[in-house]
C-alpha cells in the first residue's frame, strides 16, 4: 500500500486548507476504491481528488493536481494530465455554447487537437495562424478522441516564430486479433462536458452517476509483422459489427449481463481483415474510415493468432 500512502499524502498537501480528515482517511478513501472497487490507481485518486473539491468547494480549473510538464500534441494520450504546449493556431470555429469563449484546433509538428477555452477563465484570445506557448493545460478525452481545455491557470504567451503542423492521419491494415476490456456497450457519465467510462458505476471525477449507454471496441490490427491498436467510436462499431446501439442494450438486458454484447462482436469481427484511416492518439488510431478487405496472403497465421489470444 505504499503507493497509495504517497497519492493519499498528495492529495492531502493540496487540500491541507481546505479539508479537516487526516492522511490515514484519505488513504482509506482510496484502498476503499481499489480494494473493494477495483478501481484503476490513478482512477481512484482522481474519484478522491474530485470529492474534495466538491466538499471544498474549490474551483477545479484552479486545481492542477502538481506541476505541469512540456509536451507535444502526440504525447497526449490519457484525460486529466496538465501540460505545457508550443502550438499553432490551425482552425476556429463558433463556439456550441454561452459557456464557451473559443474552440478549434491546435497544431505542432506532430498533428493536430483540440482545444476549448471557457468564458469564465478570463483568457486573452487566440487568433489564428497565431502559435503560443500554453502552460497549464488539462487533457481530455471522448470516444478515444482527446482535446485540452484553457481555464483560469494557463498561461497564454504569443510567440514570434512559426510551426508547420504535421499530418497525424494514419492508414493501417491488418487482421482484427484482439478485443481488448472496455469493449462493447460502456457508460459514460452524463455530466455537462463530462463523458468519461464508468467503471463499476463511478465516474472517476464526479462518482457514481447514472451513466449512458455508448458503443465502442478498442482493437488490435496484426498485419503478420507488427499489431496496432484501434478504436472504434459508436457509429464506426455499429457498422463493423451490425449491432446498433439499441440492439446492443436489449441483449445486455435480455441476458442480465452486458459481456454478452462483446462477445457477440467477437463472433463477427475477430479475425477479419480491415484497413483504417484516422488520426493518432496517444497509442491508438481513431477508426474514421474502415474498410473490409478479402486479406493477406498469411491470413491463415493470423488467423490462429486471433483465436490463441
Amino acid at each position: 500500500m505504499s503507493d497509495l500512502r504517497e497519492h493519499a499524502t498528495e492529495i492531502h498537501e493540496q487540500f491541507s486548507d481546505a479539508i479537516d480528515e487526516s492522511v490515514d482517511e484519505t488513504e482509506s478513501r482510496l484502498e476503499t476504491l481499489v480494494s473493494e472497487y477495483q478501481v484503476p490507481v490513478e482512477e481512484a485518486r482522481r474519484s478522491v481528488v474530485s470529492t474534495y473539491i466538491d466538499e471544498s468547494d474549490i474551483d477545479r480549473d484552479e486545481l492542477s493536481g502538481g506541476s505541469s510538464q512540456s509536451a507535444e500534441v502526440t504525447d497526449i494520450d490519457a484525460p486529466e494530465e496538465w501540460l505545457d504546449l508550443t502550438v499553432k493556431v490551425v482552425d476556429l470555429w463558433e463556439p456550441g455554447a454561452d459557456s464557451i469563449a473559443q474552440v478549434g484546433l491546435l497544431g505542432d509538428e506532430t498533428g493536430t487537437v483540440k482545444f476549448t477555452k471557457w468564458q469564465k477563465s478570463d483568457l486573452p484570445a487566440l487568433e489564428e495562424d497565431e502559435v503560443y506557448r500554453l502552460e497549464n493545460v488539462v487533457t481530455d478525452e471522448y470516444q478515444g478522441r482527446f482535446s485540452v481545455k484553457l481555464n483560469s491557470t494557463t498561461n497564454i504567451e504569443r510567440l514570434d516564430t512559426d510551426i508547420e503542423v504535421g499530418d497525424d492521419t494514419t492508414e493501417t491494415e491488418g487482421a482484427l486479433v484482439d478485443i481488448q476490456s472496455g469493449s462493447g456497450l460502456i457508460k459514460r457519465c452524463p455530466k455537462p462536458d463530462c463523458t468519461r467510462v464508468l467503471q463499476n458505476g463511478r465516474c472517476s471525477e464526479h462518482g457514481e452517476v447514472e451513466g449512458e449507454f455508448d458503443l465502442r471496441i478498442k482493437g488490435v490490427l496484426d498485419d503478420g509483422t507488427e499489431v496496432t491498436e484501434v478504436i472504434f467510436d459508436k457509429e464506426a462499431t455499429e457498422e463493423l459489427t451490425g449491432i446498433t446501439l439499441e440492439e446492443a442494450q436489449q441483449m445486455a438486458m435480455d441476458a442480465l449481463d452486458t459481456e454478452v454484447v462483446v462477445e457477440e462482436m467477437r463472433e463477427v469481427v475477430l479475425g477479419q481483415y480491415y484497413r483504417v484511416t484516422g488520426p493518432t492518439l496517444g497509442r491508438y488510431v481513431l477508426a474514421n474510415d474502415t474498410e473490409r478487405l478479402d486479406g493477406p496472403v498469411d491470413a491463415e497465421s493470423v488467423l490462429i493468432k486471433a483465436r490463441s489470444i
